[in-house]
């Protein structure tokens, strides 16, 4: 089932809190069954007045340059926001800057650190834009502040189609920030707790595994994909979408899928049915056509590699039509699903799977997406954005209660590749509160997940004496 496009256009002029009013109509029409759980709430929250902010940020390099969507980025910046509220209470949040997977474009027309100072921008406009801002759940603060960060990048960037997702991952490091003052003054203390009563249905489960899917650049020689299953891991996400033309591209993508299969296409694994590797390929947008993705699919079933692929990600550019329900494999949304409206589109596109993606989009904006796809019977996995280990852990309190896919009952899905690309990984590492814990590091591909990583709510409401310490040596803009 495929709605019109006048339904389309009639919810997309909805504001977000229009949608979120009419989205149980909306469902309606969706072929899917909803699928409602209730959890008890805490006593209504305070109202939350932003006194004083201030931002930061550090470079972090890669260890090599990481290639995809035709490009290669070589540091990353880690955004750091500090919101107070006039009660004296401050929340530190994390964020991590990626303008290439974000819009290619802004990343292509400036230098790698220009790219990143318009969007470091982006994160000061915000946070001076919630200045004085109250708000009763951080949700509604960034409903507040959204639509003017994007206006904002639209102008710094020149750029009149700039990217939400450009926004939105600019504002991950405040969002975070609004969600731990949130936590502060109101006496909450768990994941669980934080989440507010009409999202957790999507957030229900306590997996005690989250599988750890490391991610594979174009560029990455095979042999270290070798490495890693021979380390245990067993889940790979693959970037394809290869530099050049798209003859070029579809060429170099099928000789590596092939020099993949050949390598590591009959290692064994005790995580899947059949015990054989399940591959991940992640296109980036890159496929101009649907015939492209065709014919690569049609390449996988000639050798062999076919029934071992669970999901391809993203194969076409965010303004495609393309529907994607007969193309015989899974096929998830990720950068083209910016909002929870977003992911009725896709879901009407036949895109069977969502990538939240709560460390660069916002854990409000994912909340919203987890929502929809979970009404709507549409699994989720966490994808990463190559982030601090702090943020790994935001990430997989989101990934730890997400439904579980067939293919891996009973665990939750996680993208994890920091610890392959950052130069500097294990003094990052220092930085977590809780660095030396058995459930920060993956076993044999694997999150081991107990009573203690859910006490601590993967230590997100501690706070970092490293990323405090960027602050303490100056003064909050007043």
């Amino acid at each position: 089932m495929y709605l019109p496009k006048y339904i389309f256009l009639s919810m997309i002029q909805l504001n977000r809190r229009q949608f979120l009013q009419q989205s149980s109509a909306v469902a309606s029409l969706l072929p899917f069954a909803s699928m409602p759980a209730t959890i008890s709430s805490f006593n209504a929250p305070k109202k939350i007045t932003i006194a004083e902010v201030s931002t930061n940020f550090e470079r972090e390099p890669l260890a090599t340059p990481y290639g995809f969507k035709g490009g290669y980025i070589t540091d990353v910046w880690q955004a750091v926001a500090r919101l107070q509220s006039s009660s004296g209470k401050h929340g530190i949040g994390l964020g991590t800057q990626s303008v290439l997977w974000c819009d290619a474009e802004v990343f292509l027309q400036h230098s790698e650190n220009g790219g990143n100072a318009l969007m470091y921008a982006m994160t000061e406009k915000a946070v001076q834009l919630a200045k004085g801002q109250s708000f009763t759940t951080p949700i509604e603060l960034q409903e507040n502040i959204l639509d003017e960060v994007h206006a904002y990048g639209k102008k710094v960037t020149g750029k009149d189609d700039l990217r939400e997702t450009f926004a939105l991952n600019a504002l991950v490091a405040v969002d975070n920030a609004a969600w731990l003052l949130y936590a502060y003054e109101n006496g909450i203390n768990d994941f669980d707790t934080l989440i507010p009563e009409e999202y957790r249905p999507a957030l229900s489960h306590h997996h005690d595994k989250v599988v750890s899917v490391p991610s594979f650049s174009f560029a990455t020689p095979v042999s270290q994909m070798k490495e890693l299953v021979d380390d245990g891991y067993f889940f790979l996400k693959i970037k394809l979408g290869h530099p050049g033309t798209q003859r070029e591209m579809l060429d170099k993508d099928k000789a590596k899928i092939t020099e993949i299969h050949e390598t590591i296409g009959h290692g064994e694994t005790p995580y899947t049915a059949d015990g054989k590797i399940p591959y991940y390929f992640d296109m980036n947008g890159r496929y101009e056509e649907k015939d492209y993705l065709l014919e690569v699919l049609d390449h996988a079933k000639k050798i062999g590699a076919f029934d071992q692929i669970v999901v391809v990600e993203e194969p076409f550019p965010e303004e495609s039509e393309a529907t994607v329900g007969d193309v015989g494999v899974r096929v998830a949304a990720d950068e083209s699903a910016h909002t929870e409206e977003d992911v009725i589109t896709r879901i009407q596109m036949g895109y069977n799977a969502i990538a939240l993606k709560p460390i660069a989009k916002t854990l409000s904006m994912t909340l919203k997406m987890a929502k929809v796809a979970h009404e709507q019977g549409i699994p989720c996995l966490c994808a990463d954005l190559t982030v601090n280990p702090i943020l790994v852990d935001w990430n997989k309190n989101v990934a730890a209660r997400l439904g579980d896919w067939e293919e891996f009952p009973g665990m939750g899905m996680m993208e994890n590749n920091g610890h392959q690309n950052y130069r500097d990984w294990q003094e990052m590492m220092s930085y977590h509160p809780y660095s030396d814990a058995d459930w920060v590091k993956a076993e044999d591909g694997v999150f081991k997940l107990g009573e203690d990583y859910y006490e601590k709510s993967g230590g997100i409401f501690q706070m970092s004496d490293h990323y405090q310490a960027l602050f303490d040596s100056k003064k909050s803009d007043s």
